[in-house]
């Protein structure tokens, strides 16, 4: 017995989108998740209806203008891999270890350009220089120093360190690991 082509559905040429293929019901040419969900990325609307819901989702995006429902997908799906990821933070967790990460550089950051200026300085008039002068020139050159945002007050023991020349372990002997932060405490 053959199959006749009046009982084959006709979806235009194409396979049912992602979220059709998941939820197993017809693609529609009106099936708002089509253009977002391709069929050859199942695992995307896998993670995004995990985290949010197909309905939720076909609600958010029909609220949106055409132009700006890509974008939305986008994040959607970011901030659902996130969600499994970590399931407590999500992109929170993530942006919050960045931001820690980047405090921590622009303070390696600082000391370094101190260290810079204090070994300029002694290379430029070693005999004439109290060290109460280079120590204050080196607290000086800390606090005017504005474009990092930093409050260098609040690291005094990293004013008075060695110089790379005489010690080759790191400038920062007592950092720690990075920790994750929590909004609540």
């Amino acid at each position: 017995m053959s199959i006749s082509s009046k009982n084959v559905p006709k979806m235009g040429g194409t396979s049912p989108c992602a979220s059709c293929k998941l939820l197993r019901r017809r693609c529609t040419k009106e099936c708002i998740f089509a253009p977002y969900f391709p069929s050859d990325d199942p695992r995307k609307f896998a993670t995004v209806h995990k985290v949010f819901g197909a309905s939720n989702v076909s609600k958010m995006l029909q609220e949106l203008p055409i132009h700006r429902r890509g974008d939305a997908v986008s994040s959607l799906v970011y901030e659902a891999n996130a969600r499994v990821r970590d399931p407590v933070y999500g992109c929170v967790g993530a942006i919050s270890y960045l931001q820690n990460q980047v405090s921590q550089l622009q303070m390696q950051l600082a000391v370094a350009q101190a260290e810079i200026f204090c070994l300029q300085m002694q290379q430029q008039e070693p005999t004439t220089l109290t060290p109460q002068v280079q120590q204050d020139d080196k607290l000086t050159l800390l606090l005017s120093h504005e474009h990092n945002d930093i409050n260098y007050e609040i690291f005094p023991q990293y004013l008075n360190f060695p110089s790379s020349s005489s010690s080759s372990s790191n400038v920062f002997q007592d950092s720690e690991p990075l920790k994750r932060e929590s909004f609540w405490t």
